[in-house]
């Protein structure tokens, strides 16, 4: 589908009040506190002092301020240009093979006719380089700890692939993780049968694990995708589900393997343990998994029984909690080989949690207070201890770790077109006081004992005497007695006097182009915090502090939290007339959310998702090489997922253009050319739209629009200019 290209005005002062000559009685405001001057700064003399105080300011400072070098490493740090930085190889990442996201984003946005792609953000980055290095990393640290401890068994993870079903994310787990059989995990019919054709092309060796609530279509489907050769192993979450398994398996004919979840007493405190414990949502209690061993072994097929599984939940925080568990479950499976269970494999689940705050801390749902190797260690430590206690043979190592592998390798940035600005400085003295003498008697009074409160320094009472003029102004206000430039003076002269005493409310409002509930849903949905940062301008000091206002028509749809605690974010002025050498654009991006929130964004306000490329290291002149590129849905295409028509509802605005603009071709005077013309640039107007992003496009974008002020562009163009152009850039 083409994008969107549109023409966005950007947004104008309105004129100023034409003002008659005359005296004000009252006047003007004075200091707080003595020596402290009560007046508005220009924006030239503010412009002048933000210039002198970046002349003091350097990345490595914005590094510190927004903590990249605690989240962000190995992947991710500030240039010398100001610019962040992705090291898709990690810690291994040469200087000259860092990808520098804002030239990234010049290559993605810039149309195609200056070399560009001419794609429109919110944009999804996606480096598979990054993906790549986090699979290695996990099965590096799982075969150190297995020489380092003599484990006497290998390690083979599993990806889940509900952390992000996105077709190429899962293609290039399975081609990078084949090396040392890294397979899949699925919780539904449809991810299996997704899992399932990946897994034709990968490791024979790969698990398949199937997990979630079965009925007997998904367990006939487990049970072809083991005739297919495919490592499939089926794990009981419900009790019953072992009757469907025998009966469907010798309908069949086809020999299963069988795994069960297991309901372990271990669970942490935190918001992703609450599936975990005695009343988790899944799993078997030691007693049903007695019954599990019972029913498998009057069919015959307890040799089928061969992986445990359990799961005490995601982010876990400590390897104490981790050990604790995984301990546990050891026992159980040292039970079952007693049993006579031919087990083979425990499956940890997922819990391998990522630092998103930088805190390195073992208290907090946003960190983690281990890395990969301690991680892997806590495991075959704990594993190890139990079974050699009871002669037991060392089983195959898996995880479920998701989050830990695709959060790093995903970055959404996206624009902050505009932010709100405070009305002190919209008056000048003489404006001011030329209102504020038209006041009421009672107004009057207010505004001269905040005046005697500012000359004693009295600032509680200034406070005070600030609220009651500014109410008495909207009661007046309401009544008709005041008009609204005077309602306006008393608001900016309050203003002004909270600024003075450090009492007004510093945060703005950066209005960005995103939907929060498309794009962070976590945030809305369960308080998930993420690093959001500038991706430029970290060379030069942030001259203010922000909260983050998206473009739906919901309250909700603003972030206000930070990590560190924080209740808003630094952040630099909009300015124009190029601010960073980038037009006076300001791009934002969010870090770490490569797992879910792609997955379980909706399409509020039918705001679909973001336009998606694929980055990956090069050796040019730029370090990068853009080797796929696709729109965001058009607001054709998240009008069809609500079941509407696109095509008929075009039809429909089509015909009512001829039926109500035919007038314009009757006024003409003949030129009937000059008017079916305006009625074909109308028609034609409405379809661009329909094939057009729901989200909004800077005004500098109308160059890349046709004659008809709409840029045109498939899926396949996208491609295609992204590897003619990424050549071109190598050249």
């Amino acid at each position: 589908m083409p994008a969107l290209a549109c023409c966005v005005d950007a947004a104008h002062a309105p004129p100023g009040y034409a003002f008659p000559a005359g005296d004000s009685s009252l006047p003007f405001p004075v200091p707080c506190s003595p020596g402290v001057p009560l007046s508005t700064t220009s924006t030239h003399t503010a412009a002048a002092a933000s210039e002198n105080s970046s002349a003091h300011w350097s990345p490595s400072l914005s590094a510190a301020l927004y903590k990249i070098d605690g989240w962000g490493a190995p992947y991710f740090s500030v240039n010398s240009s100001g610019n962040v930085s992705a090291h898709p190889y990690g810690a291994d990442t040469l200087p000259h093979q860092e990808i520098d996201l804002l030239k990234i984003v010049k290559k993605v946005s810039d149309p195609k006719w200056v070399g560009g792609l001419g794609l429109q953000l919110p944009v999804i980055v996606r480096l598979p380089d990054v993906l790549k290095n986090r699979l290695e990393s996990l099965q590096s640290a799982f075969d150190f700890a297995i020489q380092s401890q003599v484990y006497e068994a290998h390690y083979q993870g599993v990806y889940p692939v509900k952390c992000n079903q996105d077709r190429f994310v899962v293609e290039d787990i399975v081609r990078f993780g084949s090396p040392f059989r890294f397979g899949l995990e699925a919780g539904s019919k449809p991810e299996l049968l997704l899992a399932m054709s990946c897994l034709c092309k990968g490791n024979p060796e790969a698990l398949l694990i199937c997990n979630g609530f079965k009925d007997g279509e998904y367990i006939s489907l487990a049970l072809i995708a083991r005739k297919l050769a495919l490592n499939t192993v089926i794990v009981l979450e419900q009790e019953e589900e072992i009757d469907l398994v025998i009966e469907l398996s010798k309908k069949m004919s086809i020999r299963p393997v069988v795994g069960v979840r297991a309901k372990l007493r271990t669970k942490h405190s935190g918001h992703f343990g609450s599936t975990s414990g005695e009343k988790g949502k899944f799993g078997l209690t030691t007693t049903q998994i007695l019954r599990v061993v019972k029913k498998l072994e009057q069919a015959g097929m307890l040799d089928c029984f061969q992986l445990l599984h359990f799961h005490i939940g995601s982010q876990i925080p400590s390897t104490s909690l981790l050990a604790d568990g995984v301990s546990e479950a050891a026992q159980i499976y040292c039970e079952l080989v007693r049993l006579g269970a031919r087990m083979q494999v425990i499956d940890i689940g997922g819990g391998l949690g990522i630092d998103y705050d930088g805190s390195k801390s073992g208290n907090s749902d946003l960190s983690v207070a281990y890395g990969l190797d301690e991680y892997a260690l806590a495991v075959v430590q704990a594993v190890k201890f139990v079974c050699g206690r009871k002669n037991v043979k060392h089983p195959v190592i898996c995880s479920e770790s998701g989050r830990a592998i695709v959060s790093h390798h995903s970055i959404l940035i996206f624009e902050a077109i505009s932010s709100s600005s405070t009305s002190a400085a919209s008056m000048t003295s003489y404006e001011m006081q030329y209102y504020l003498g038209a006041l009421t008697e009672d107004a009057r009074a207010d505004y001269r004992n905040l005046t005697a409160s500012a000359i004693r320094g009295e600032h509680e009472a200034c406070l005070l005497y600030a609220d009651q003029l500014k109410q008495s102004c909207i009661d007046q206000f309401k009544e008709g007695n005041i008009g609204m430039e005077q309602l306006a003076a008393v608001d900016a002269l309050c203003e002004l006097f909270y600024k003075t005493i450090g009492a007004s409310d510093p945060v703005r409002t950066y209005h960005v182009n995103l939907s929060l509930f498309t794009s962070i849903p976590d945030f809305w949905g369960i308080g998930q915090l993420f690093p959001i940062v500038p991706i430029h301008r970290l060379d030069q000091r942030p001259g203010a502090r922000g909260i983050l206002s998206d473009l739906t028509c919901d309250s909700d749809g603003k972030i206000d939290k930070f990590i560190g605690g924080e209740s808003s974010l630094p952040l630099h002025e909009i300015e124009g007339g190029g601010a960073g050498g980038n037009g006076g654009k300001y791009y934002l991006g969010m870090f770490l959310g490569g797992a879910y929130e792609e997955a379980l964004g909706g399409i509020h306000n039918l705001f679909g998702g973001p336009s998606v490329v694929r980055v990956s290291q090069s050796d040019g002149p730029h370090s990068f090489l853009v080797t796929q590129a696709v729109p965001g849905p058009s607001c054709g295409d998240v009008l069809r997922v609500m079941q509407h028509e696109p095509e008929l509802m075009y039809e429909t605005l089509k015909h009512r253009v001829e039926e109500y603009c035919h007038h314009d071709e009757d006024s003409d005077d003949g030129d009937s050319d000059h008017g079916m013309g305006s009625i074909a640039s109308l028609a034609n107007s409405l379809a661009s739209c329909f094939h057009n992003m729901p989200y909004l496009v800077a005004p500098c974008s109308v160059t890349a629009m046709n004659n008809s002020g709409f840029y045109y562009c498939n899926e396949d163009d996208y491609n295609a200019a992204a590897d003619t152009s990424s050549c071109e850039d190598e050249k």
